[in-house]
């Protein structure tokens, strides 16, 4: 896996305090972006939550899936979430260390009592003691949040510093970039009232069995499991990976599902929503426990398009910290149609600029400490498939090509240029069902005339096949 160390640093520890009038809660911020650029410790929001205890399990729950592992758990995972404040709410993200469980408790405005919510995005503090804290909160206590320094810590640097270096693996960004794209085909496939939705996630298999995907399709006011993806069905790959929602479970008012449509019968994410006053709690999990959301490959015909990427840089500069992306605006706005905003969407969540929210079915902004460039460099399916295309190593011959490897062996790839299949064994196993393989993207891109590929069958040379597929 590959890693890189970031520096977060923090002026204190995040702290549940005792005040005048009740408790103070200081979720404290680190280096983040904003709309005046980046900043030490932005201060996105100062006032009281309008359910504590619904909020701090909330928390909890997020704070769960950053600091868990439900593939290969004997790892330790990182324990810092994301925070977005969009104008009217704030969101808390994180993803699990296997990086199959993507968490956000959105914070709505309903959820929030005094004080403006500011914009920009950063890490924030969630410590064990603050941990243990939350989970104390009384109902009938009245909470105070801040989040981000206290206004003079903003103007001094004085203070004591708690400074982490937090592990944040390349892989973590793919995730960010893939769970938005995969989220944004879900629809919502049932609803189930809090009654029904404590009776169904207490009856889930507490450990991992194995055995392949789960299904369930709705069945009157609840989920009946079933054997097979039958019309309506929503895949349940790794149910114990719901076990964040049990800390919300006795504050929900509705448990929603969202899915896509199903198609055959292999394995697909899903995502799972608590609603609760004021406030959503939302899980989405992989199409399987051992698959985390970095290999997925559904972004990876947006990486490869040189279209996408310049209309990127025209949709970023009109993106304005928006709780919910207009897609019909930016187009009336860029002068670019629906369709190249949505890819150029696509293209801005690789570098964790966009996110997706299946409630709203719309996309919002928020900037994650990544370097747009670094997806792409570190994506080796699409290294290999660059690799591919500039060593002139694809053959067109109209819907069929030919892309030759380093070893000499050949792969057939049929079909236009959005509908290819390989005679791979990527291809073989997962049928697109985790994007193209290296080969049906490389010739997607001599097709785009990314490079000068050859025609009517004429080869070119081979290259370092890598692996990658």
């Amino acid at each position: 896996m590959t890693r890189s160390l970031q520096n977060v640093t923090y002026r204190r520890p995040s702290v549940l305090e005792s005040a005048d009038g009740g408790r103070r809660l200081g979720l404290e911020t680190s280096q983040g972006s904003t709309p005046a650029g980046a900043e030490d410790h932005p201060r996105f929001f100062a006032g009281f939550l309008t359910r504590p205890q619904t909020a701090a399990a909330g928390l909890l729950a997020v704070a769960d899936v950053a600091a868990a592992r439900y593939y290969q758990p004997q790892l330790r995972a990182s324990l810092d979430p994301v925070v977005t404040g969009n104008g009217d709410r704030l969101r808390f993200e994180s993803f699990s260390g296997c990086c199959g469980v993507y968490a956000r408790l959105d914070v709505l405005r309903s959820g929030l009592d005094g004080g403006d919510v500011g914009h920009g995005t950063t890490n924030v503090d969630v410590n064990n003691p603050l941990r243990e804290a939350l989970s104390r909160i009384g109902a009938d206590d009245p909470l105070h949040l801040r989040v981000g320094p206290e206004e003079l810590a903003v103007t001094t640097l004085d203070g004591p510093v708690v400074e982490k270096k937090v592990p944040l693996p390349d892989r973590w960004l793919r995730g960010f970039a893939e769970a938005q794209v995969i989220a944004s085909a879900f629809d919502l496939r049932a609803e189930l009232t809090a009654a029904e939705a404590v009776r169904f996630l207490r009856s889930l298999p507490r450990g991992s069995r194995g055995g392949g995907p789960r299904w369930v399709v709705p069945a009157g006011r609840t989920l009946r499991p079933t054997t097979r993806p039958v019309p309506g069905a929503v895949c349940l790959p790794g149910p114990e990976r719901l076990a964040s929602l049990q800390r919300v479970l006795r504050h929900a008012t509705a448990l929603r599902i969202y899915g896509p449509a199903v198609g055959g019968d292999a394995a697909a994410a899903s995502a799972w929503e608590a609603v609760l006053p004021g406030m959503r709690l939302t899980l989405t999990l992989s199409p399987d426990a051992s698959r985390g959301f970095s290999g997925e490959g559904g972004v990876l015909e947006a990486l490869a398009g040189e279209e996408a990427a310049e209309d990127a840089e025209l949709i970023s500069v009109l993106l304005a910290w928006e709780p919910r992306v207009d897609i019909a605006d930016l187009a009336a706005s860029s002068g670019l149609t629906p369709e190249r905003v949505r890819a150029a969407l696509v293209r801005l969540g690789t570098s964790g600029r966009v996110g997706y929210d299946t409630a709203e079915a719309a996309y919002f902004h928020r900037e994650l400490p990544y370097d747009a460039g670094r997806a792409e460099r570190h994506n080796p399916r699409l290294r290999a498939a660059r690799a591919l295309a500039d060593a002139g190593a694809v053959a067109l011959d109209g819907a069929l090509a030919t892309v030759t490897a380093e070893d000499g062996h050949t792969h057939r790839v049929r079909g236009e240029d959005g509908a290819l299949s390989c005679s791979c064994l990527w291809w073989a196993k997962y049928r697109g069902g985790r994007g193209p393989c290296k080969h049906a993207l490389a010739v997607s891109m001599v097709r785009r005339g990314r490079t000068g590929g050859t025609q009517n069958g004429t080869r070119g040379g081979a290259v370092v096949d890598g692996g990658a597929r």
